[in-house]
């Protein structure tokens, strides 16, 4: 069996919160001419690129906001939204920082506190993920983003970072997240991996078919309080 980490680092968008139904809202909220699933998956799907024009040295180390920003006027123009203005276009953008989490994200993110340290290892930059703890009442130790290390995930220095800030070996160290990519990085490095099953994250037309166990994974679990189950973490209510 396992050693039990001391802290539990936790991918954010898709893990902890549920962007697709956010932003899928927001543009409704927002009455744009376009169909609200569609321009949600649209804008997250320009992620990578930008990520990765940071990441070969085309573009210089960018914020993840001003990424979602350059991503955001092109997916505009694609969808023929001509109407915002500039302060409309930046609220929109902003909506990264107000993503609601999961249903059971934040009770759980607390069972686990009990227990353990838990921190963000988000490629969302620092000022986005505090906004977004706030508005969502999530109740980190420690707020890491590759902002800090100046690397976006799956980069080593991200997974090895966080052991190095703790003064920890990285198997002391467990990457909690929903994308197979990051934990098969993260396990890779030395750390352990949790798996977190959120079959709706890319919305309730993309069911997501990669929700199998894989050998990479030290823990697969359906959500945050099934992860404490199974790490010994038992409900007071059955004392």
């Amino acid at each position: 069996m396992n050693k039990a980490p001391k802290v539990l680092a936790f991918d954010v968008f898709g893990t902890v919160v549920d962007w697709h139904g956010s932003i899928a809202a927001e543009v409704t909220r927002l009455g744009l001419p376009v169909d609200p699933d569609a321009f949600a998956t649209a804008w997250r799907q320009g992620y990578r690129p930008a990520m990765a024009r940071v990441r070969s040295g085309e573009l210089p180390w960018t914020k993840i906001d001003d990424l979602h920003h350059m991503i955001l006027i092109d997916v505009l123009k694609a969808f023929k939204v001509h109407s915002l203005s500039e302060n409309q276009i930046q609220h929109l953008n902003l909506v990264w920082h107000r993503l609601n989490p999961w249903p059971e994200a934040v009770e759980g993110l607390h069972k686990l506190k009990s227990q353990f340290t838990i921190v963000t290892l988000s490629n969302g930059n620092m000022g986005l993920l505090a906004d977004m703890a706030k508005n969502a009442g999530l109740p980190w130790d420690l707020i890491l983003s590759a902002e800090v290390f100046r690397h976006y995930k799956p980069d080593p220095e991200t997974y090895l970072g966080v052991a190095d800030i703790f003064n920890l070996t990285a198997v002391e160290v467990m990457l909690v997240a929903a994308h197979k990519d990051d934990l098969e990085a993260a396990h890779a490095c030395g750390l352990q991996t949790a798996f977190i099953e959120r079959p709706l994250e890319f919305g309730k037309n993309h069911l997501r078919n990669d929700l199998h166990v894989e050998q990479f994974t030290n823990y697969h679990a359906k959500d945050f309080l099934d992860l404490a189950r199974q790490l010994g973490i038992s409900d007071p209510d059955q004392h």
